[in-house]
């Protein structure tokens, strides 16, 4: 796409009304929420750990010795360690199935209450497993297995909803900056409950839980009472109708590629001004969809090594090097940083080139990179933070524009604009499809390093994100030749 056609088309971005702000700000403190008290969890392993083994292990807190061995859960740190592992995988199993289940139940039931009701009750969940337990002191491997099933169902209901909602508001125009931007609400998420749980902690890791899970609860109740979910809820034109009529005066900001090419990307939003009856497509329909499939499979290699950092960064970074719980939390937070940054400018980018997958391509490429230097980090924490932020550039970057930006192209196709209903099912496969190979990568996370030391876990990593660059490699060289087609075209009509 030329420069002036760009700017031309993004230009369309200062014609959002106060509405806009208000989801984008509401869509985006919403599931950053749900993510700083998935992040809490992380951020106290080390207590956790501690707390569950013996008192011959146990120096962090002061409990009668007959209370202790009555109720401790693991013969050592290691196999509470083990344990920590698998909680992250029966989480992220069961939230990669709510995700499937929740993307349905948003496209066909008011997306506000969905998602008020998956963080209210995520919350009450959280407060339970982390506060409660620990107040009563009852500890029990079952029990933290059924909670922690439960919590990843309820939080399931966040991602497909808050991106369902900002694709019924956000159009095409600058989509990849747009929503590179506020993906970066799981990374501020991250930040967020990072400095929470670092906060309180030295007074126990039940009040990390405790106020990471009462601000949940009170954004559950703003969203419910102040959340609009479309423009037609006040009466405004839905983004399609929006999208017909700039299209049809302002023609040449969408036929550039398109015209040129003769290629219409498998990500094309609706273009057809018709009316059509909104009606919500089947599981089987979503999947069909061309590029939903070798996304979700990318998505799950690239989920595996991005949730990987996010699960297990403080932890390694306290197991690793000896540094403190607390110091370890707060470093942890440039690799969020990383991403956040990463998110936004290859998402900007790919509005330029009107192309996603070369742009992830190439990120990916460095990440590889990135990921051997990072395994090599000595131990000094300057630059380790520099290290975690390229890092979480090149990783972070991509996983938030699959997730978000190319999740909504997806939903927002051309052959489904008789069924516009699509986006929440689409982000939910997609998602949840990452979801399946992130549990798988924990459990192999904690027995590989287990066995085999974190020098192993970084190889891991980097056969991971190949894996992603291969099942996007057919989308890869089709757009990269139609961008050489493209600029073949504009030279010959010059």
């Amino acid at each position: 796409m030329a420069w002036p056609q760009f700017l031309q088309r993004g230009a369309l971005l200062t014609g959002f009304s106060h509405h806009h702000v208000a989801v984008f700000l509401l869509t985006f403190f919403s599931y950053s929420l749900l993510h700083a008290s998935r992040k809490t969890f992380s951020n106290v392993k080390v207590s956790i750990s501690k707390q569950w083994t013996p008192s011959a292990f146990n120096t962090s807190f002061d409990l009668p010795a007959e209370l202790w061995s009555s109720n401790h859960l693991f013969p050592s740190t290691e196999e509470a360690t083990l344990f920590l592992g698998t909680l992250d995988t029966v989480f992220l199993f069961s939230y990669a199935v709510g995700l499937f289940i929740s993307g349905i139940i948003g496209d066909r039931l008011n997306l506000r209450w969905v998602l008020s009701f998956g963080m209210c009750s995520s919350a009450f969940v959280v407060f339970v497993f982390g506060t409660l337990t620990e107040w009563l002191y009852f500890y029990n491997k079952w029990l933290y297995c059924g909670l922690w099933i439960v919590n990843g169902l309820l939080q399931s209901t966040g991602w497909p909803c808050v991106v369902a909602v900002m694709g019924n508001w956000f159009g095409k125009a600058g989509r990849g900056v747009v929503f590179g931007l506020w993906s970066a609400c799981a990374s501020v998420g991250n930040i967020l409950g990072a400095c929470l749980a670092s906060s309180v902690l030295q007074y126990g890791y039940e009040y990390a839980f405790l106020v990471t899970a009462s601000v949940q609860f009170a954004g559950g109740v703003v969203i419910f009472f102040g959340l609009l979910v479309s423009p037609e809820e006040i009466g405004l034109p839905s983004i399609e109708a929006e999208e017909s009529s700039e299209e049809d005066s302002h023609r040449p900001l969408i036929s550039g590629a398109e015209d040129e090419d003769g290629y219409e990307p498998n990500y094309s939003i609706q273009e057809d001004g018709a009316a059509t009856q909104v009606t919500a497509i089947s599981f089987h329909q979503a999947c069909c969809l061309p590029g939903v499939i070798p996304y979700s499979l990318a998505y799950a290699c690239l989920k595996l090594v991005n949730y990987s950092f996010f699960f297990w960064l403080p932890f390694y970074l306290s197991n690793n090097f000896g540094w403190k719980e607390a110091e370890a939390d707060k470093l942890s937070i440039w690799y969020d940083v990383g991403g956040i940054v990463g998110g936004t400018l290859q998402g900007f980018i790919s509005d330029v080139l009107q192309k996603r997958a070369p742009v992830l391509a190439l990120s990916l490429f460095l990440a590889v990179g990135s990921l051997v230097g990072y395994s090599r980090s000595p131990n000094n924490k300057s630059i380790n933070a520099l290290l975690m932020t390229i890092t979480g550039f090149f990783i972070g970057g991509p996983s938030n524009m699959i997730s978000s930006a190319i999740s909504a192209d997806l939903g927002r196709q051309e052959l489904i604009q008789g069924s516009s209903e699509a986006l929440a099912t689409v982000t939910g496969i997609v998602d949840g499809t990452g979801s399946i190979g992130a549990a798988v990568g924990q459990y192999l996370v904690s027995l590989i390093q287990d066995n085999l030391g974190w020098m192993w876990v970084f190889y891991f990593f980097i056969l991971m994100t190949s894996c992603t660059i291969l099942f996007i490699s057919p989308l890869i060289v089709r757009e990269v030749f139609a961008l050489v087609r493209r600029r073949q075209a504009h030279i010959l009509s010059e």
